[in-house]
C-alpha cells in the first residue's frame, strides 16, 4: 500500500503568495509519508490575464519540480497554463506529472472545457476563448499505482473514465477549480459515481474559498475508493488530507462485482 494525498489551497492573483502557500501545504502533505501529491487546478494563479506569462517562463515548472525533488514525491500539478504544441495562440489547462527527481513523465492537456452559466456571481464561464482543449486520454505508472489523469470539468464525462479504465486506470485524479454552486450539488456525487462505475479510487483535489469578487470554489478535497465509500475529505478550508491506496482493494471490488464481461 501506498499513501496518496490531496492539498487543498485557495488561489489568487498574487503568484509569489500562491507558492509560498503551495510550499507550506506541499511540506505538510509530504509530512504525512504520502509518495504521490495532487495539486488544485490552476493552483498557482486563478488570474486569466496571466495565464499566458506563466506559459511563457518556465521558472513556474522549475519551481514545481524543485518541490517534487526535495521532498521525494510525485507530484501531480494540477493544472497550469503551458503553450500549445500547435501553435494555437491560446494555451492548454496542463496537468504535469512529476517523478521524485522532478522530472516531468507526462502532461495531461484538459479535453472538456468549462463553457456554462451557472448562475452565481460570476455568471459565465468560457473557457475556451483563453484555453485550447487536449485530445489524448492519458495513464501513468506511478508509486501508488496506474492513475488515469482528468481536470475539472471531465469528471462530467463518464466516457472518459471509462477509457481510462480500459487503458488499466486503478486510481483517477481529478485536480479541479470546482464553483461554490456547483459543488454544493454536484461534486462529491459525481465523483463518487465515477469511482463506482469503474472501481477505481478517484482522488479529488479542489481549490476552496473566494478567489476575487466575483469567483468562490467549493473545497472539499477528498479520496474516494472502488466501493465509493469516502476515506477522507476536507471542508471549506486550505489544508491537506491523505489515505492509503490498496490496490488489491480494486481487484477485490471488480473480482465481486465483475462490471466489464466482455
Amino acid at each position: 500500500m501506498n499513501q496518496i494525498a490531496v492539498v487543498q489551497n485557495n488561489a489568487g492573483s498574487d503568484i509569489e503568495a500562491n507558492k509560498a502557500q503551495l510550499a507550506i501545504l506541499i511540506a505538510d502533505a509530504a509530512s504525512t509519508g504520502a509518495k504521490v501529491i495532487l495539486l488544485p487546478e490552476m493552483c498557482l494563479c486563478m488570474d486569466g490575464s496571466q495565464y499566458h506569462h506563466i506559459a511563457e517562463n518556465t521558472e513556474y515548472t522549475a519551481w514545481f519540480a524543485h518541490q517534487a525533488q526535495h521532498y521525494g514525491v510525485w507530484l501531480l500539478v494540477g493544472a497550469i497554463p503551458q503553450l500549445c504544441p500547435d501553435g494555437d495562440p491560446r494555451v492548454r489547462s496542463a496537468l504535469l506529472v512529476l517523478n521524485e527527481q522532478g522530472e516531468q513523465v507526462s502532461r495531461y492537456d484538459k479535453i472538456h472545457l468549462f463553457d456554462v452559466n451557472v448562475g452565481d456571481s460570476q455568471g459565465r464561464y468560457a473557457e475556451s476563448e483563453r484555453f485550447a482543449p487536449g485530445s489524448e486520454l492519458l495513464v501513468v505508472d506511478s508509486p501508488a499505482g496506474k492513475i488515469g489523469l482528468a481536470i475539472c470539468f471531465d469528471l462530467r464525462f463518464p466516457e472518459h473514465f471509462q477509457a481510462l479504465r480500459d487503458l488499466g486506470a486503478e486510481i483517477f485524479v481529478v485536480p479541479a477549480a470546482f464553483t461554490y454552486t456547483t459543488g454544493e450539488v454536484h461534486w462529491q456525487t459525481l465523483l463518487r459515481a465515477r469511482a463506482i462505475e469503474q472501481q477505481c479510487y478517484v482522488v479529488a483535489a479542489n481549490q476552496c474559498g473566494w478567489h476575487d469578487t466575483k469567483r468562490q470554489t467549493w473545497g472539499h478535497s477528498q479520496i474516494i475508493d472502488p466501493w465509493g465509500k469516502v476515506m477522507t475529505e476536507l471542508d471549506h478550508d486550505m489544508g491537506v488530507t491523505s489515505a492509503e491506496i490498496d490496490l488489491q482493494r480494486v481487484q477485490d471490488v471488480r473480482e465481486k462485482m465483475p462490471l466489464l464481461r466482455g
